[in-house]
């Protein structure tokens, strides 16, 4: 009797241990959004039968708690956990990210964990979520939670990038700083923060999408050759051509917005977090970057401004359909007595042909600026009408002809 029981505790013993062994070799792989309300998924309603992480990937997708629960966003924990214990479902919303996991959970190994969560702040500048901010911080604090619970399960934890979600309230509420600057500077802060609590050796990409948000700002006007407002977009462009650790996921001008105002809906927030995807999952293969489709060179021949791009699927498409047609298919050509001087507007192999009416030498080519007065969206926001095959669609853009 007593050789019976110390045989079945000694095999109850080694079954626990081969468990443990086995959930040792999980890797949770993170990968959070940051940014304001768009981040967030705000008035996006769900499309989804989501009521628990759980039921998707066989619980391989997670979130800060590196469990199966979400609803509630904000950076005040004590009213975040109360209002999820409550069931509390006006903040529980469709987020990009969410698609984004589903999608990596089907081309990812069944060892694989997917950690995901929001960050951030509705109507707030970039300034204002830089390093020192009350949401930045939170950021952070789930980061290192994740990475705590993991490391007590046995489970190796690395943040693969993050998904930048930013740039509507630095577009309409002219803060008077540089973009450019504050967005390269919170991608070193957070590296520095992250690489510290994860001990991992390689940098932390970002993953950008796009604000177009041009014509909800007060002074903006489509034909003003200083155009204030596209520089928060332009931005974006600038670093997916120039700097290795900015990959793309798509601009919002595609997608409906709720009531037409700033908010794209939860289908928009799914096709973003499907965009999103593709570059998560080079990263994960040492694949090339992802950059979008975005102008590469633009250069004069004679009246014609002749644009190369970076298209990810050729060949180009003029899509009328998803995005409501809209004049030169988004294109134009404004000069310094702020008059558009395009013609017209044409594909050209890998490239935008656009014809002027007189020469483009100093003029500003566009494309997607535009729009009617505090609308967003794909019906009359600013917009343009050119994709690839893959639904990949030109980020907005604003240059200049030398």
């Amino acid at each position: 009797m007593i050789k019976n029981c110390f045989l079945f505790i000694s095999s109850l013993l080694l079954l626990c241990s081969c468990v443990k062994k086995i959930e040792s070799n999980k890797v949770v792989i993170c990968i959070p959004v940051y940014g304001q309300s768009l981040a967030l998924g705000e008035e996006a309603q769900r499309v989804t039968d989501l009521d628990s992480l759980s039921n998707y990937a066989n619980g391989r997708i997670v979130t800060e708690s590196l469990n199966h629960d979400f609803g509630y966003f904000g950076n005040d924990n004590i009213k975040k956990n109360i209002k999820k214990l409550i069931g509390y479902k006006k903040r529980a919303f469709e987020l990009s990210i969410y698609n984004m996991a589903r999608i990596l959970s089907d081309n990812t190994s069944q060892d694989t964990i997917i950690c995901i969560f929001p960050g951030g702040q509705g109507a707030t500048t970039i300034a204002n979520l830089s390093k020192g901010s009350v949401p930045y911080q939170s950021f952070i604090n789930n980061i290192a939670s994740a990475h705590q619970e993991s490391v007590s399960r046995g489970w190796s934890f690395y943040v693969t990038a993050i998904c930048w979600m930013q740039g509507e309230s630095d577009i309409v509420d002219y803060p008077e700083t540089n973009y450019q600057v504050l967005i390269k500077k919170i991608w070193k802060d957070m590296n520095a923060d992250i690489l510290q609590i994860t001990q991992q050796t390689d940098s932390i990409p970002f993953i950008c999408y796009q604000a177009n948000s041009l014509s909800r700002a007060e002074h903006f006007h489509a034909n003003n050759y200083i155009c204030k407002e596209t520089e928060v977009p332009q931005t974006f462009v600038n670093l997916l051509n120039s700097d290795k650790w900015f990959w793309a996921s798509g601009p919002t001008y595609p997608y409906s917005c709720v009531k037409e105002k700033i908010h794209i809906n939860a289908w928009g927030q799914q096709q973003i977090g499907s965009l999103a995807a593709k570059s998560v999952l080079n990263i994960l293969r040492r694949k090339e970057r992802c950059m979008g489709l975005i102008p590469k060179t633009v250069s004069i021949n004679g009246n014609n401004v002749c644009i190369t791009l970076n298209i990810p699927s050729p060949p180009l498409i003029i899509d009328t359909i998803q995005v409501n047609k809209v004049n030169n298919y988004g294109f134009s050509v404004i000069n310094d007595n702020n008059c558009n001087i395009i013609k017209s507007v044409y594909i050209n192999n890998n490239g935008i042909i656009v014809e002027c009416k007189e020469s483009p030498r100093n003029c500003f080519v566009r494309y997607a600026v535009n729009g009617d007065y505090m609308k967003s969206g794909r019906l009359h926001g600013p917009r343009g009408n050119l994709r690839d095959t893959e639904n990949n669609w030109c980020y907005q853009f604003n240059i200049l002809c030398k």
